[in-house]
């Protein structure tokens, strides 16, 4: 996982989003589920967004584990810089690792295991050759990950 003093340019997939009233409570900072919410963003653009989407056809990715750390408030108004990077590529699997950052300090960070999920069967299905070789290497989050 990152340092809470990493920089956005330790993740090579990025994105923003602009705070929105709605996502504060009471203190005037962001509720803790939009941290979530935000994270998803990056996942979204990382996995299905680009021009070479990692699910294998008939396939879905899931979400298996996510552990998300708080080290700071993002309040509004503002916006939140998203980044996102491949850690490990398993059989059936890979870990991203992202981080968020408000005026270029990180004040959340989260690992995420993502399972690829065969539609019809439900259950997990090996990635495909392409994708743990590393053919995907264009793909822009692939930078720094690892085989594992």
């Amino acid at each position: 996982m990152p340092a809470v003093d990493a920089s956005i340019a330790h993740f090579p997939m990025r994105t923003c989003k602009k705070l929105r009233y709605a996502d504060t409570g009471r203190q005037e900072n962001v509720n803790n589920p939009i941290f979530s919410t935000m994270f998803e963003t990056g996942r979204g653009e990382l996995l299905y967004a680009s021009d070479s989407p990692l699910p294998a056809k008939g396939c879905v990715l899931v979400i298996a584990s996510l552990h998300l750390d708080f080290h700071g408030e993002n309040t509004w108004p503002g916006r939140v810089d998203i980044g996102s990077r491949v850690s490990t590529v398993g059989t059936r699997s890979l870990t991203l690792e992202q981080g968020m950052f408000q005026s270029h300090c990180c004040v959340a960070t989260a690992k995420t295991a993502i399972v690829q999920m065969n539609e019809k069967s439900r259950r997990s299905h090996p990635l495909s050759n392409a994708t743990r070789a590393g053919t995907c290497r264009t793909h822009p989050a692939f930078a720094l990950r690892t085989l594992s």
